[in-house]
């Protein structure tokens, strides 16, 4: 089974997200409590052709993401009070675990294959890696919503210096510019 350049299977969970009330106050936590660095902040994402539940989405957040080991964490902070998947699962229950992220490399295959198993497609992007991302609705049966996160375009370049980063952090320089 091919890895990511990050080591965990391309067609695995690559990925644990959460949302976060503030998004710089909980890197701060998760680097003191947790050794988790350096971060990689995105400080206002829209996506490019963003939909929310089949609708134009101007939802905006702040993304934050660093590494434990091969697992790639991302921090999520809402900008605004417009409709998204994240204020979606903060008002069903509040801050904390949202999402697994996994990895394809037949985006469209697998959107539709989540959709036959009764998934719905509550979130649409195109991302700053070239690539698309797809939120599933898999919470009747999941702790969360399944991101499918497309391999391919500059994902590699990306996340491969983000994970070479968090070899051997020492904690200096904490917080770095995602792009």
């Amino acid at each position: 089974m091919p890895l990511t350049v990050f080591g965990q299977p391309q067609d695995g969970v690559i990925q644990s997200a959460f949302v976060v009330q503030d998004v710089r106050a909980s890197m701060t936590e998760w680097i003191d409590k947790l050794k988790i660095g350096p971060w990689f902040l995105l400080p206002e994402f829209t996506g490019v052709d963003a939909l929310y539940h089949g609708k134009p989405s101007t939802a905006t957040v702040s993304i934050a993401m660093a590494f434990a080991g091969h697992m790639w964490i991302e921090l999520i902070q809402p900008l605004d009070d417009e409709p998204s998947v994240y204020r979606d699962i903060i008002r069903r229950r509040g801050y904390g675990f949202h999402h697994f992220g996994m990895g394809t490399a037949d985006f469209d295959r697998d959107v539709e294959r989540y959709k036959a198993a009764g998934a719905e497609l509550a979130f649409f992007a195109r991302v700053p890696s070239g690539g698309r991302v797809a939120y599933m609705d898999t919470s009747a049966t999941l702790p969360g919503m399944t991101e499918l996160i497309e391999l391919g375009a500059s994902f590699d370049s990306v996340f491969s210096r983000m994970y070479r980063a968090s070899i051997g952090w020492d904690g200096s320089d904490p917080l770095r510019s995602f792009m």
